[in-house]
């Protein structure tokens, strides 16, 4: 798996105020997170959906954001701390058997899945792990980079959350990506 993780200095390209001119996380999430929300964002790498979710919560919502890599946790939390956010989002590092997020069965609202899928070894255990994470009627967000997932790479993605028990309900638009959210039944 080790080949297959986003490197430390991919993640701070990533998260280049650069960035946000192509790919706007605000105005991506703004459809689906509402204020005082739970949000889950797994393979958070350094943050770019993760500011922008703790944004939109509010001071009554809260953000898990999770990564395998304590690197990009460390950085993350950095970032936290400048933009002022500590209070709205917790960090967790995982590994490569388990989220870490057993203690938020049914607690989450949306989870965000962003350009991470392609790089987990199990993805079924990780459907299976954020759909006990989700409230009744939670939702998922997937997102995959267009240039490393094929169209039917992504068609076995949707395919793996549907057997977790997720619906598909729309293919929200972001440019270069293959996208689906799904709910949880």
């Amino acid at each position: 798996m080790a080949d297959r993780v986003c490197p430390v200095w991919i993640g701070l390209l990533m998260a280049s105020p650069l960035r946000k001119l192509f790919e706007n996380p605000e105005k991506i999430l703004s459809k689906h997170i509402k204020p005082d929300m739970t949000v889950l964002d797994v393979g958070c790498a350094l943050g770019f959906f993760t500011l922008a979710a703790a944004k939109l919560i509010g001071s009554g919502g809260k953000v898990y954001a999770v990564d395998l890599q304590q690197k990009m946790i460390n950085s993350l939390n950095r970032r936290i701390t400048r933009a002022k956010l500590t209070n709205r989002i917790e960090t967790r590092v995982c590994n490569e058997d388990s989220l870490e997020i057993d203690d938020l069965t049914e607690q989450i609202d949306l989870a965000l899945a962003f350009y991470v899928v392609h790089e987990v070894p199990d993805v079924q255990k990780l459907f299976d792990q954020i759909y006990r994470s989700l409230k009744p009627d939670g939702r998922l967000f997937i997102a995959e980079p267009r240039g490393h997932v094929t169209i039917d790479e992504f068609k076995i993605t949707l395919d793996l959350a549907q057997k977790a028990g997720f619906e598909l309900i729309e293919s929200p638009e972001i440019k270069r990506a293959r996208t689906g959210l799904l709910m949880k039944n």
